[in-house]
């Protein structure tokens, strides 16, 4: 959530960041209006509380007549203070929920506009010419069959549409691509975690899953948890109600973990193949540090996602997510996409977005910075999405009789293996 006082201080700010992300400005004179009230009546309660104890200091001193007029004025008092304590409670979890309705601020150099307004900051490498090399490339659920590596058709019978097995050099690609990034992270100093697919309902709001993504959630309600979507979540309620002292900044971790989602509003959108699916796992980056430095941090993580894809030896972009396409924890997102031949267009691979303050004032997680303690800022960065990752490797390194060249920085993870090669039927 943001800071109060800064909206109080410059509404016409927030208004801006709404108006941008295409959300309701009118929430924002709601929630004035709701802390206007919640301070007003705080006061008031205050003011109440105060007469009562100077009067609760009168009473054993009075008699007859003056002792039954403070009695009988304590006892209005006394209604009055409950009545004020109500109101002011009131006060306060409507301005509360107010503003956890309330999306972060938008940086001020994000593009304005919906999904297509994004602004394209870098293009790498140089997508193949399948014409010229004498093949029509094949899409990577061909591949995946060729290969034995990707089985769509008993994961729609096991567990329904979008599921899938991997399969054989499949499942082998996928633990090759999780150990690479992995060491990947861990060579960067981020400390390798393994997180619950599960988390209660406090650590879901507080990382801001349950506002406009809230669709897409896998909620178990007879045990009130929440399937994770991504390991951004139990990764941020790692320090929740915690003060961190500033000199253990900045803290990174990278999470391993599977991922959940609804995809409630993709009907029609990717159903072929694994490219948007139910479930899968991914590598995520997560870092706490101080505001000041969250700026900075962003574009290291975005640096450590452009050499993560440069390694997979993929053609790709870097793209500043327009205003409206950001999560409503996001202040600024970079998405990278990948080349996907079939298609004809780049993909998104990974993302990386800088939360600033507003999931750790959620979640009460605060820096010591020597007398004082204040909010510190989250940042989040996928390093290997595997689905996606399988079909952008499995597309851009095809060759033509249907194996598919390993990029150098997975042959230790799979055996020295060059080739993976197309199984006999």
């Amino acid at each position: 959530m943001i800071d109060l006082r800064l909206l109080r201080e410059d509404p016409d700010r927030v208004r801006a960041s709404q108006r941008a992300r295409g959300e309701d400005v009118a929430l924002v004179d709601s929630l004035l209006s709701a802390d206007e009230r919640r301070r007003s009546s705080g006061v008031r309660f205050d003011e109440l509380r105060a007469e009562q104890k100077a009067l609760g200091k009168l009473i054993p001193k009075a008699t007859g007549d003056e002792k039954a007029e403070l009695l009988k004025k304590a006892g209005t008092l006394a209604a009055d203070v409950k009545a004020a304590d109500a109101e002011r409670d009131a006060a306060a979890a409507e301005t509360q929920e107010l503003l956890g309705r309330l999306s972060n601020l938008v940086h001020p150099d994000v593009p304005v506009g919906g999904e297509e307004d994004f602004v394209t900051l870098e293009t790498h490498g140089t997508a193949r010419d399948f014409g010229a090399e004498g093949f029509e490339p094949k899409d990577h659920l061909e591949l995946g069959q060729i290969l034995g590596a990707i089985d769509v058709e008993r994961g729609a019978k096991v567990s329904g549409s979008r599921f899938y097995f991997l399969t054989g050099v499949g499942a082998l690609l996928e633990l090759a691509l999780v150990n690479a990034a992995i060491a990947q992270a861990t060579a960067a100093g981020f400390t390798p975690m393994l997180t619950p697919a599960l988390v209660r309902p406090q650590s879901m709001a507080g990382t801001g899953f349950l506002g406009q993504a809230a669709q897409d959630v896998y909620h178990l309600e007879k045990d009130d948890l929440y399937l994770v979507g991504t390991s951004e979540v139990p990764l941020a309620a790692y320090h929740m109600d915690e003060i961190i002292d500033a000199d253990r900044l900045p803290l990174r971790y990278a999470g391993f973990s599977p991922c959940f989602r609804r995809e409630a509003g993709s009907h029609g959108k990717d159903t072929r193949g694994i490219f948007r699916v139910h479930q899968f796992d991914k590598v995520e980056m997560f870092s706490y540090v101080t505001p000041e430095e969250s700026q900075e941090e962003h574009q290291r993580l975005l640096e450590w996602e452009k050499q993560w894809l440069t390694s997979l030896e993929l053609p790709f972009r870097v793209i500043d997510v327009a205003s409206g396409d950001l999560g409503s924890s996001a202040s600024r997102k970079y998405d990278c996409e990948a080349w996907i031949p079939t298609q004809g267009k780049y993909r998104e691979l990974t993302s990386t977005s800088d939360c600033t303050e507003y999931q750790s004032r959620r979640l009460q997680i605060r820096v010591r910075d020597g007398k004082a303690v204040r909010p510190l800022a989250t940042l989040n960065g996928t390093l290997c999405a595997v689905p996606r990752t399988i079909v952008a490797i499995l597309e851009n390194h095809q060759q033509a009789d249907g194996s598919v060249r390993v990029p150098e920085v997975l042959r230790p993870y799979l055996g020295g293996r060059e080739l993976l090669e197309p199984v006999a039927k």
